[in-house]
């Protein structure tokens, strides 16, 4: 079994990866005020829970975005799974060649999931996260990593807007029965999800213009079943690209 661990800057989602497939995944709260023993509690109820010996554990590759906790992480690992997990970074062979004017500057999140994109469903194609950033990354005809657009998250938004503004409350986010709000609460649902979704069709109509052949669009990400469900522009929905992508890129470099 391999064990590859997405760190995000609001969840960190492991999965356990048997015999090439994904078998198991958690998501958890990305702390830094948690130790790595901490950590290693909560990843061991984990795999208790689902009877999964940590000693069948082979191989540990990490995509992280929060360099802070990384060290944590390793941690954890060589302490309790005696381990040197592969932290992915551009300088690795990852079978994509980036386009980026600083290709150091790109999150290794749009890395994984660019490669596991175009690995099940071919070039050109459009990935968009739906997680802390909305991210919109780009595959061209050749299989190259071109670019793409970051904008703020769903629950980034939702979570700045009720501290900014001292008489909006929290909301669940979920959409609105109508696009015009009958409350409050329905009316910051309406500008969050349905805006979110007036956002991405509006900029993959023009995203699009930049490509010679009509990509296909994957969203990913927490949720991305949730707005896949009223985008129009959104062709198909992988809950766990990212941690396929981890898991081809260390198959690479293992």
């Amino acid at each position: 079994m391999d064990l590859m661990i997405d760190i995000g800057n609001t969840h960190t989602v492991a999965g356990i990866f048997n015999n090439n497939k994904l078998y198991k995944s958690w998501r958890v709260a990305s702390e830094l005020s948690r130790t790595e023993d901490e950590y290693w509690v909560i990843l061991h109820t984990f795999l208790s829970n689902e009877q999964i010996d940590p000693g069948k554990i082979r191989g540990i590759c990490i995509s992280s975005v929060v360099p802070d906790l990384n060290l944590l992480y390793k941690r954890m690992i060589n302490k309790y799974l005696h381990i040197d997990p592969l932290f992915i970074h551009s300088g690795l062979d990852i079978g994509l060649k980036i386009e980026y004017e600083y290709p150091a500057a790109v999150g290794t999140d749009r890395l994984c999931n660019a490669i596991a994109g175009k690995m099940k469903y071919g070039m050109p194609l459009i990935i968009i996260d739906f997680g802390t950033a909305t991210t919109i990354d780009c595959v061209n005809q050749k299989g190259d990593y071109i670019g793409g657009i970051i904008c703020p998250g769903i629950e980034t938004t939702s979570f700045i807007l009720h501290k900014k503004a001292a008489k909006l409350p929290k909301i669940d986010l979920k959409f609105p029965p109508n696009i015009i709000g009958r409350n409050t609460e329905e009316s910051i649902q309406s500008g969050i999800m349905f805006g979110t979704v007036a956002m991405i069709d509006g900029l993959l109509k023009q995203i699009k213009k930049e490509f010679k052949k009509v990509p296909k669009v994957i969203a990913t990400g927490g949720l991305a079943n949730l707005v896949s469900s009223y985008a129009k522009s959104i062709d198909h929905v992988e809950e766990y690209l990212n941690l396929e992508g981890i898991y081809i890129i260390y198959n690479r470099n293992k």
